[in-house]
């Protein structure tokens, strides 16, 4: 018995006629954002990234949610980075008590395409992703143990 598929040659246009995503330039279709970066010590941000670890479990639904940002701003925790011994033990403490939120926030940064492509942008692993903030709509703040590319 032999069976046939046959498909179109070309691609289907959308059910909405709009033209397909050009994939040539995914990072400026998918991040329509402002993407910053700062560099810090986390003894200077240690408050600010405590209290946004405390939220994790509000802001992964945030996280999961979020489809458009005016301004991604990623804060390089140079000091906290890896290759520097990781976070101070305040930092690492507050990390291990929320493990599993923190987990979980990694995860839904990976599934989201605009923050995953402003990570990626600047060559931030999710696992290097501490904590999200969201100051005020239209504007996160991702906090990464990490050195920015040079």
């Amino acid at each position: 018995m032999l069976l046939v598929v046959a498909a179109p040659a070309f691609p289907a246009q959308p059910a909405d006629g709009k033209p397909p995503l050009d994939s040539t330039k995914p990072g400026a279709t998918i991040v329509d954002s402002d993407v910053r970066q700062e560099e810090a010590l986390s003894k200077t941000k240690a408050g600010k990234v405590i209290t946004a670890i405390d939220r994790t479990r509000d802001n992964i639904g945030t996280v999961r949610k979020t489809t458009k940002l005016d301004t991604v701003d990623i804060v390089f925790l140079t000091d906290a980075a890896r290759s520097e011994g990781g976070p101070p033990p305040a930092i690492e403490n507050k990390v291990k008590q929320h493990q599993e939120d923190v987990a979980e926030l990694r995860q839904e940064i990976e599934a989201n395409a605009l923050l995953f492509n402003a990570i990626d942008s600047r060559r931030v692993q999710a696992e290097d992703v501490l904590a999200v903030e969201f100051d005020n709509p239209g504007k996160v703040v991702i906090y990464a143990a990490a050195k920015p590319p040079k």
